[in-house]
């Protein structure tokens, strides 16, 4: 099965190397990697020049083509015409050896398959395998014989009545459901709704309805809920554990806490509306206590981590970002 490669990166020239370093240990080697560059200097383009990997092609995009959405347009138009299958990486991704294998391997078990995610190593967080029948407390999330710590986040919502009533990768009707992340380490394969962008894949054939939606402009958060909700809609996606990779979170590039706040909930109401463009009452009260018991929950950080700063000015842009809805909703 042929398959390209696309990262778009900005600004991330070292956290690039090393993604491609893992990619050049892998069992499976991709037949096209395409680097979508949209940084303002040419330091990636240096790294890249300085060290060469099999079946590389780099591309700088013009102004009107930076941003993650339309960098990942940009890449698929140039995609080779015998590839099946585009993957996408974050450029602060690192794999392990069998990622692209184990990926690939899914769509020869799962010929129904549109898309396939890869699984993101969490070593901060701690997974156990309990059993059917095991009864977890309001402390603690279990899903398919596996429990894990709940995030306090999550255990404020329990007590309010309004945790997600979907499995993990699936969003309900109020939207805010649980990511792939809270997936277990399970080494099994789960038919999903939302992927990752970031850790993502697709059969190439779905990219000649779909493309990613230039709505999220620069960073493009939740984009890749968006996109994904929409294939979906059309046909199946699978997540596989097996398909193991660690995500580094690089810090540069990414937008100020404030205008990361005012896009979790302008961009949040978007893919909800993607996903239930006329919700009921029920739904659309449960979305908005949500959002602001979230918004709430973040104004606390102020007093409760060291990052008080960031804590604050991300709680003010999401009540922005709230208030922003009733007179400019996103189209």
């Amino acid at each position: 099965m042929n398959f390209t490669l696309i990262v778009c990166t900005y600004m991330r020239p070292t956290a690039l190397l090393s993604l491609l370093e893992s990619v050049k240990e892998q069992t499976l080697y991709p037949n096209e990697i395409l680097i979508i560059d949209g940084s303002t200097n040419n330091e990636t383009e240096i790294v890249l020049e300085n060290n060469r990997f099999q079946n590389l092609k780099y591309f700088t995009v013009p102004p009107e083509h930076r941003g993650l959405t339309k960098q990942r347009n940009y890449g698929i138009a140039r995609v080779e015409k015998t590839s099946e299958v585009i993957c996408f990486l974050d450029d602060d991704i690192v794999l392990t050896p069998t990622y692209f294998e184990n990926l690939l391997n899914t769509y020869t078990s799962y010929p129904d398959a549109l898309g396939v995610g890869g699984f993101i190593v969490e070593d901060d967080i701690s997974c156990e395998y309990v059993g059917d029948n095991y009864k977890p407390t309001i402390k603690e999330y279990y899903f398919d014989g596996w429990k894990r710590k709940e995030a306090s986040r999550f255990i404020m919502r329990k007590r309010f009545g309004l945790d997600s009533d979907c499995p993990p990768g699936f969003s309900s009707l109020y939207s805010h459901g649980r990511s792939v992340g809270f997936l277990p380490p399970s080494d099994k394969v789960y038919e999903v709704e939302l992927l990752m962008g970031g850790v993502s894949s697709f059969k190439k054939s779905v990219f000649e309805s779909l493309q990613f939606s230039t709505y999220f402009e620069g960073y493009g958060l939740y984009e890749d809920a968006d996109f994904s909700i929409r294939v979906a809609k059309t046909g199946k996606l699978y997540l596989n554990t097996t398909a193991k990779l660690y995500h580094y979170h690089d810090a540069s590039g990414r937008p100020n806490q404030y205008q990361y706040g005012k896009m979790v909930v302008r961009n949040g109401w978007y893919v909800w509306r993607t996903k239930n463009p006329k919700p009921l009452l029920d739904a659309t009260i449960k979305w908005h206590s949500i959002t602001l018991l979230l918004t709430i929950i973040r104004f606390s950080n102020t007093f409760a981590t060291h990052k008080r700063k960031e804590a604050f000015t991300e709680a003010l842009g999401r009540t922005m970002g709230w208030f922003s809805l009733w007179f400019n909703k996103p189209k």
